[in-house]
């Protein structure tokens, strides 16, 4: 889509992401209301994430719709405070963004709670207000905010949330946030964001400039290799969230799974070294972890 056509089309522009997301969105096997139902909660979640990152569609048609004069159209928390306002009218009112009044219709079908959403908004409000998190549970509580509502979103979409189930796919969200966060460290950095814990840093003796270079060196490496398993042992935790479901559903959490389990051996196969860029796990890899997660193994 053209720069021109994106600010005539901030919605489309915005669904369009998905097909370059890590994790595929609203896969062609799921029955098309879950699709139609995952796409809406996708196009919120994309689109509070671009308010927080200033990764908007040029134009400011965006801001327009939700109310925000030119003025204040490059400020992150106004944007991000018309947006919470605009949610609530999804659940009391008629939402003024097109993406969220193509939510309303999800969110009554379903008997969405605004809780989850508020969370992702939260914390991209906290992005905003903390580039720095000085240990793992002030991470943890970051993902809380930031992965963990998604998962919630999904199980709530396909009617099969339980308390086992949400602690189970809490997990799963976290590491799969963690592991972004390790694919991502020099683009993080580039908008002055550390998602590795200070405490963490200072064990393995490294510095915010050694995450400036263009390759890691070992203590870099060997952060990122304890961050990792971290990772996957939150992954296993919550892989059992596979086994309890059925049918379209069980393939497309093993998918999630399995792209964390993916990713964290492309990290591996990289020696660790994420800084030249992203390691990006190929299909076969991928394909192979799904198996192994439907499998119940490893």
């Amino acid at each position: 889509m053209t720069r021109t056509r994106a600010a005539l089309h901030p919605e489309r522009a915005t669904l369009d992401k998905a097909a370059g997301e890590n994790f595929p969105v609203a896969p062609f096997f799921l029955p098309r209301a879950w699709r139609l139902d995952l796409m809406a909660v996708y196009g919120f979640a994309r689109l509070v994430d671009d308010i927080g990152d200033g990764d908007l569609a040029p134009g400011g048609a965006d801001a327009r719709l939700l109310g925000v004069s030119p003025e204040e159209a490059s400020d992150r928390l106004v944007l991000l405070d018309a947006f919470e306002a605009d949610l609530r009218r999804v659940f009391d009112g008629t939402p003024r963004h097109p993406l969220l009044r193509r939510l309303q219709p999800t969110a009554r079908r379903r008997a969405l709670t605004p809780e989850p959403f508020l969370g992702l908004i939260a914390a991209n409000r906290q992005d905003q207000l903390v580039s720095r998190y000085e240990t793992y549970d002030d991470l943890l509580a970051y993902c809380e905010l930031s992965a963990n509502p998604v998962g919630r979103l999904v199980l709530a979409v396909t009617g099969t949330s339980t308390p086992e189930r949400i602690r189970r796919s809490d997990a799963i969200c976290t590491a799969l946030q963690i592991v972004e966060h390790l694919q991502d460290v020099k683009e993080d950095l580039g908008r002055d964001r550390v998602y590795l814990p200070a405490e963490d840093m200072k064990r393995f003796h490294v510095q915010e400039t050694d995450l400036a270079t263009p390759t890691a060196g070992a203590s870099v490496r060997a952060l990122v290799a304890y961050e990792a398993e971290r990772a996957r042992e939150l992954l296993n935790e919550g892989a059992p969230l596979v086994g309890s479901v059925h049918g379209r559903l069980k393939l497309l959490l093993a998918g999630f799974v399995a792209g964390g389990r993916a990713a964290i051996g492309a990290i591996a196969a990289a020696e660790y070294d994420v800084l030249p860029g992203p390691p990006k796990p190929g299909k076969v890899q991928l394909l192979r972890e799904v198996g192994v997660t439907l499998r119940g193994e490893g």
